[in-house]
């Protein structure tokens, strides 16, 4: 299956300012590209790549005053399955997991595992561990979580929905990956792209939040606002929670004039033919 995936987003400067943007696909899926992944901004002004802490490709600019126009486009090729669902996959003893995981069972910004530590255990104590714990626990924030972009703030944390039971994808995943955590599952916050392939048409496309569980030595897609396994999840960034992952941070003041996101099965075949062929070009 071929996903055509991107964004365009323009916003209103009052003066020069600094921006980072986590708009790239996951280096580690970038085998997965069948063209350039490439920022291009309006005006025409230098952008520098750099990998953070928890290797994401990033990108950096200063930005003139007035408009400045961010875009990208191009496809990515996937499976066309739902995300996997492996229910012997083990929770592993905190004392054998690699040394890497271990921030991810910590409190940060959005997920105060020690505020909510006893509610996850009273809540998820007695459930068979593993798999299915994880799954307890997308099932409990899901059903007990009421979904609505009214209800968005930028400083809400997993304290603020568990007691509001109110929120969106992000605060969903927030209080998923502090349940975990409180569990002593590594749970790591990610986001990125995530059409409606395979699944009615809900609403215009937007990046979308989503958690990655570490069990059975590797790490899984778990997705508590839809609770399904969903088709074409495309990774762009994973962090500690949605401060590691902010798809644009600017340092000074800015309006966001407008705000496109794209992610569309490809099913016309000249379009396939065309980016097959392009791609089979730049492998020679």
């Amino acid at each position: 299956m071929l996903i055509r995936v991107g964004y365009d987003i323009t916003f209103d400067l009052a003066a020069p300012t600094p921006f980072t943007f986590l708009l790239y696909v996951l280096p580690s899926k970038a085998g997965d590209l069948r063209g350039p992944d490439e920022i291009t901004v309006e005006p025409a002004v230098p952008v520098t790549d750099f990998i953070d802490a928890f290797g994401n490709r990033c990108a950096r600019l200063v930005a003139p005053a007035g408009l400045l126009r961010v875009k990208n486009e191009t496809f990515v090729e996937d499976n066309g399955l739902p995300c996997p669902t492996r229910l012997d996959a083990i929770q592993h003893a905190v004392e054998d997991l690699p040394n890497e995981c271990l921030q991810f069972l910590l409190p940060s910004r959005y997920c105060e595992v020690d505020r909510l530590s006893d509610v996850a255990w009273t809540l998820f104590g007695e459930t068979e561990s593993g798999w299915p714990r994880v799954q307890a626990i997308c099932d409990w924030v899901f059903q007990n979580i009421e979904f609505g972009y009214k209800y968005a703030s930028p400083t809400k944390t997993a304290y603020d929905v568990y007691h509001e039971r109110k929120g969106v994808c992000r605060d969903f995943t927030h209080l998923a990956v502090t349940f975990c955590r409180a569990m002593n599952i590594p749970a790591r916050y990610a986001t990125g792209y995530l059409g409606d392939i395979g699944v009615p048409y809900e609403s215009a496309m937007d990046f979308s939040a989503c958690f990655q569980a570490y069990l059975g030595g590797e790490w899984h897609i778990f997705d508590p606002r839809h609770n399904v396994p969903r088709i074409g999840w495309i990774l762009m960034a994973t962090g500690r929670d949605a401060a590691d992952c902010a798809i644009t941070t600017s340092f000074g003041p800015h309006i966001l004039q407008s705000f496109l996101v794209i992610a569309d099965e490809v099913t016309a075949p000249e379009v396939v033919a065309r980016v097959t062929q392009s791609q089979a070009e730049l492998s020679r």
